[in-house]
């Protein structure tokens, strides 16, 4: 790979083994600089056509392809990508605008997800079936097995733009899928990087194809074609519910986003509180599905905790993401940080205070504070995915979980409390996916069952999950009279 950032290169697209030159080319620029970094293939419908049948042709190669072998790719993968580490960091640094240590971090967390999914290989299994435990069963076999679904068409986010598309990758290729993979339009880099390494690890030709482009063009193209049997997808709740409604009766899963939420009990020790809440709130630019966005705080601990969160908010630096001492550097896009100025402004004009932040810095947008914010503003009902924290005070558990749940979604949701009935309640009644007791819910590991309710989606990933979800079940019977 080419120096980064030092000249602008031309990327091409992957396609059966192959890097395929595309009819059309933009331009990619560097979030924080806004300067350009790489030229980026704009994929046609006929190189679409191509990939897509490449991913086709290669199915049954990947369905025959010993567990063994799958496992080893994926072992050899891990191998490659703990080798070129520092590289991988810096490239998301660099496309995603993600403050370097937090890319590290990421890339940890991919070796991880392919770990994961190397071991989980070896354990796709199905199980026997006692067929005489019903009248008429007596003298007959049953077990089922899980196959491959096809082809899955993978389509990604920009905010973790190695460890998610490793969520789609590694399964998909532990269940002997061949895969099309639309990584998000301001992150390809890291997705092409994957190929490569996939490539030398010895993924077969036209198991993995990376296609850059629009969403109309890409995106809308595999969800509509029948050769693809399934779309695993993580973004908006808008795309999100457009792919449903177009992909028919092929296997679909969705992560859609959160405005997460913690819950804040009173009697719980507030400074071994404070900081998680701060990470879990500005973490990647609070570019995060899980990102904390609203926090509910007991009335009796409501001020203490307001001063420690706002004076630790204010310690954060911003700036160059490939500056070692960066805690926040810029959103994704200028259009998202006029949107969050937006909505900022309109929660002022609505009689909320803005206690830390509030304003934008070039392209970073420094992390803001908010308090006293009707839950019908965009600050609380949507998804900020920006660096924006509201703070909210509440006279029970109770009042807040009612407040949590009054959302179009339900990802993962925390709540601080010293009262294990109180949190057995909280687990009870809040509508979320995951609940995390004395944690934010900002925290995931790799193989944990990760999907929401309501507008935050269907299905489950995590590696055991998607395994799951990219395989069918099928039963077999044999009759023994």
């Amino acid at each position: 790979m080419k120096t980064l950032g030092a000249t602008t290169y031309r990327r091409r697209l992957f396609i059966n083994g192959k890097w395929i030159q595309s009819q059309n080319y933009v331009t990619l620029k560097s979030p924080y600089t806004l300067e350009p970094i790489a030229e980026i293939p704009n994929a046609t419908d006929d190189e679409l056509e191509q990939a897509i049948a490449a991913a086709y042709s290669a199915r049954e190669t990947m369905r025959k392809m010993p567990i063994h072998q799958r496992s080893t790719i994926l072992e050899r993968l891990v191998s490659l990508l703990s080798e070129r580490f520092e590289e991988a960091a810096q490239l998301i640094a660099l496309e995603a605008a993600k403050p370097i240590r937090t890319a590290r971090e990421e890339v940890k967390r991919t070796i991880q997800t392919y770990k994961f999914a190397a071991g989980e290989a070896n354990r796709i299994g199905g199980e026997t079936l006692p067929l005489d435990a019903a009248p008429g069963g007596e003298n007959r076999l049953a077990y089922t097995v899980r196959e491959p679904l096809g082809v899955v068409g993978a389509i990604t986010p920009f905010n973790f733009p190695m460890n998610l598309v490793a969520h789609k990758i590694g399964p998909a290729i532990a269940t002997g899928n061949s895969i099309v993979l639309k990584p998000a339009t301001q992150t390809p880099l890291s997705a092409f990087f994957l190929a490569e390494l996939l490539q030398e690890a010895g993924l077969p030709d036209g198991a993995l194809n990376v296609v850059t482009g629009s969403g109309r063009v890409v995106g809308e193209g595999m969800v509509v074609d029948n050769r693809v049997n399934m779309i695993t997808f993580t973004g908006s709740p808008e795309v999100g519910i457009g792919i449903r409604n177009k992909a028919g009766l092929k296997r679909v899963t969705l992560e859609l986003g959160s405005n997460a939420a913690v819950i804040l009990d009173k009697g719980i020790q507030i400074e071994k509180v404070v900081k998680r809440c701060v990470l879990g709130a500005f973490s990647n630019q609070g570019q995060v599905c899980i990102s904390l966005q609203r926090i509910y705080v007991h009335e009796e601990i409501y001020q203490d905790f307001v001063n420690q969160f706002v004076a630790e908010t204010k310690g954060l630096k911003g700036g160059d993401p490939l500056n070692e001492e960066t805690d926040i550097s810029a959103l994704i896009s200028q259009n998202d940080v006029t949107r969050s100025l937006t909505w900022i402004q309109e929660a002022k004009d609505g009689g909320a205070d803005i206690l830390t932040g509030g304003y934008a810095d070039s392209t970073v947008l420094l992390p803001t504070v908010i308090v006293n914010v009707n839950p019908n503003l965009n600050v609380s009902c949507q998804e900020v995915f920006a660096p924006i924290a509201i703070i909210n005070k509440m006279n029970s558990v109770q009042e807040a979980v009612e407040q949590v749940n009054n959302s179009r979604y339900g990802l993962q949701a925390g709540i601080y409390t010293n009262d294990i009935n109180l949190a057995l309640e909280a687990v009870e009644q809040l509508e979320v996916g995951g609940v995390l007791v004395n944690d934010i819910p900002t925290f995931r590991v790799d193989h944990m069952p990760y999907g929401g309710v309501k507008e935050s989606g269907t299905g489950k990933e995590g590696i055991k999950y998607a395994i799951e979800e990219m395989t069918e079940m099928k039963l077999v019977i044999f009759n023994r009279n």
